[in-house]
């Protein structure tokens, strides 16, 4: 059963994520409706079906926790909790869409083939994984055979058994998604004809000369731009303008509430009476754990692990001398010196960690530690009880957690190797669980210190933060709209910033802290609709207003035409410049002459493949070495408007490499990666054709 806590976070993963390695993108998933809609007990619809809101939190729930112990943290702070958010909801989209794909066609993994997945001739690699011996890498069919019948005394609600469940569920979808995945992977078909060409296009040599006049050669002040520009360019390339998630632009403006000159003088004075009280208590855990801003265990620690602003100072005093205060990174801090000693600089151990969850109470976990602590005095190999009761990863490596220095272990565990001597047994139980602990090594020795540290945080006072406030608020009082906005703005020396194409998922926007509340009030208003009220945001009080809303679908030309007035431009200086060229070509029969003509020099080029059109030392340009692969030597081209100016070409020749005789080797590499490109692709389509609804934004 320890298998389940050293997997904990594959085996949930598994459940929730199963399509990861084949399908996920881990792009943001695509709306394709408003957000505020919907019934208030859904997160979502996906392909008509509803993604209730109780279980989307549970499996939220279920990834954060994992997040938390693959990252170390206690806690999550807004950007991560939003990436697993993100992780969980795409998760979700592509669980149902490649379940009803399976079911459509029909896929199944039979009664025996779900048998040989956990105990066949080739059990699935998380079997292995979970009950492989660490020497062989092999399954060990006696963990595995002991865990099921240790499983069949469980209560069938307990959380191993559903932990398993889940587990054996994960593998079966996996098994289904490969099915798929392989039809996918066996529909691509390559030619011989498409091998050829391909090797063609990535050997075959061109050389050739050109004449260009760049578009920079125009000041954009010199061209004039009509309505009909824009909207010949827009009905070209409407395409280009689909736009498959709904997005939202603001303006604000955030008026500062962070700590004054005064609260810092205050949080100073603060620190120097927590100074002087701190020489005289007579319990300096409690002391600490009481003032502390940030709480901190009284551990020993060697020079360096300081904050460097104490450090020094607290390993060159005396036993009971305080420090400090003293400022760094936004805190005055104390330190007092309790304790120095002599102390190992590393130690290399091996650990059998029993879990509550795995033994069924924190005092069952202790209970079954001190068993394995008298079989292991009494002569039981430690590797081998690890390999079979140790509930983390290190049960692998019969419990071996190599050498570690100071800092590198939870306080309690530092504590008992540390303190201990080599060859010592000891057991020690922590926020993880109980512990046997086996001291085989320690080297090295230093003078470590044993260290009370007192912070405070400066932080803003009710004043500061009322000041701000105030400010804020007769700003949004004089404003309804553009005009008055951008006045006051003048008025009061802020500055205004614009939070562009905002999605809904959006966690963070520039310098405002957790803005999750300004975010739902971006997805409800309309444009030129300013905040009913002053978001306080971190010490950020903040007033927007809408200005732009673009909705999923082809965005309008009223949209679009900021953004491609740049391309707009340069069309009509590719035309402005193409009259000079044609101009020029009238009558010439060399490239040289129209270099003349036109006041420009020639260029020559060696080697450009088809299948890389890049320009040396200009940029890429497909329209450019698209025509001269369909030149025939010797022969002016056409005028060509290209990205960076119009270009004028002559071929001087082409080198031809050897015939491809055998095209199984190309075959192989275009199939390879067009399988990657299919592997995405699918669940993209699947995506646009599901009509994938996300509410979210109303629960998150």
């Amino acid at each position: 059963m320890s298998f389940l806590r050293n997997r904990a976070g594959l085996i949930l993963v598994g459940a929730i994520g199963f399509a990861i390695v084949a399908f996920l993108l881990g792009d943001v998933v695509k709306s394709g409706g408003p957000f505020l809609h919907g019934d208030r007990t859904s997160v979502g619809e996906i392909a008509g079906e509803k993604v209730q809101i109780d279980e989307f939190k549970a499996l939220v729930e279920q990834n954060e926790t994992n997040f938390k112990q693959q990252m170390g943290q206690a806690t999550l702070n807004p950007q991560m909790a939003s990436y697993v958010l993100e992780n969980t909801w795409n998760q979700k989209v592509s669980e149902i869409l490649i379940n009803k794909e399976v079911e459509r066609l029909g896929l199944t993994v039979g009664e025996q083939e779900r048998i040989d997945l956990v105990s066949g001739r080739n059990p699935d690699p998380q079997i292995i994984q979970a009950f492989g011996n660490p020497q062989t890498g092999q399954l060990d069919r006696n963990q595995l055979a002991t865990f099921q019948n240790n499983l069949k005394t469980q209560d069938i609600k307990s959380p191993v058994r559903e932990q398993w469940v889940n587990f054996l569920l994960s593998i079966q979808r996996n098994r289904l998604f490969q099915k798929y995945n392989n039809l996918v992977k066996n529909s691509i078909y390559v030619t011989s004809l498409e091998a050829r060409e391909d090797y063609s296009q990535r050997n075959k040599l061109a050389n050739f000369n050109y004449v260009n006049l760049e578009y920079a050669s125009i000041p954009d002040n010199k061209v004039k731009i009509t309505d009909n520009d824009y909207s010949d360019y827009y009905n070209e390339n409407k395409n280009l303008f689909l736009n498959k998630e709904e997005a939202r632009t603001f303006e604000y403006v955030a008026f500062n509430g962070s700590p004054s000159k005064s609260d810092s003088t205050g949080t100073l004075k603060m620190i120097q009476k927590i100074a002087t009280d701190f020489r005289t208590t007579p319990n300096d855990s409690l002391f600490v754990s009481i003032n502390a801003d940030t709480k901190m265990p009284l551990t020993y620690m060697k020079k360096g692990q300081l904050d460097p602003a104490l450090d020094s100072a607290v390993f060159n005093a005396a036993v009971g001398t305080v420090v400090g205060p003293v400022f760094s990174n936004g805190s005055y801090k104390v330190a007092k010196l309790l304790d120095t000693r002599m102390s190992p600089d590393s130690v290399k151990a091996s650990h059998i960690l029993i879990t509550a969850a795995t033994a069924g109470s924190p005092e069952r976990a202790k209970v079954q530690a001190d068993s394995l602590y008298t079989l292991i005095k009494g002569g039981a190999n430690f590797a081998e009880l690890a390999s079979k009761f140790g509930g983390d990863a290190t049960k692998e490596k019969g419990g071996d957690l190599g050498t570690f220095a100071r800092g590198s272990m939870i306080p309690a565990f530092e504590e008992a190797v540390f303190n201990g001597k080599p060859g010592d047994l000891k057991v020690v139980t922590t926020q993880y669980g109980t512990h046997v602990i086996r001291i085989e090594k320690q080297v090295g020795s230093s003078r470590v210190a044993k260290v009370g540290v007192v912070d405070k945080i400066i932080s803003s006072s009710s004043e500061t933060q009322s000041a701000a406030f105030s400010k804020a608020s007769a700003f949004l009082s004089a404003v309804d709209d553009a005009k008055s906005f951008d006045a006051r703005v003048k008025i009061d020396g802020q500055t205004k910033l614009v939070a562009e194409n905002l999605t809904a998922s959006q966690s963070n926007i520039t310098g405002i802290e957790n803005p999750r509340e300004l975010v739902r009030w971006a997805f409800e208003a309309k444009e030129g609709d300013m905040t009913d009220k002053v978001f306080e945001l971190g010490d950020r009080f903040v007033v927007a207003r809408m200005t732009d809303i673009r909705p999923v679908g082809i965005l309008p030309l009223e949209k679009v035409k900021k953004q491609i007035e740049p391309m707009v431009r340069n069309r009509v200086k590719a035309n402005m410049l193409a009259e000079k060229f044609e101009a020029a070509l009238s009558g010439a029969s060399s490239i040289n002459q129209v270099a003349s003509k036109v006041g420009r020099p020639v260029t020559p080029v060696q080697n450009i493949v088809f299948a890389n059109p890049v320009l040396p030392g200009v940029a890429q340009e497909n329209k450019v070495v698209g025509t001269v692969f369909g030149l025939q030597p010797k022969k002016l081209s056409k005028v060509i408007k290209g990205e960076q100016g119009v270009y004028v070409v002559m071929v001087n020749g082409f080198t031809n490499p050897a015939s491809l005789t055998n095209t199984v080797n190309q075959k192989q590499q275009i199939s390879q990666a067009l399988e990657q490109r299919a592997q995405g692709q699918v669940l993209e389509v699947l995506k646009d054709k599901a009509n994938v609804k996300d509410y979210r934004i109303k629960f998150f």
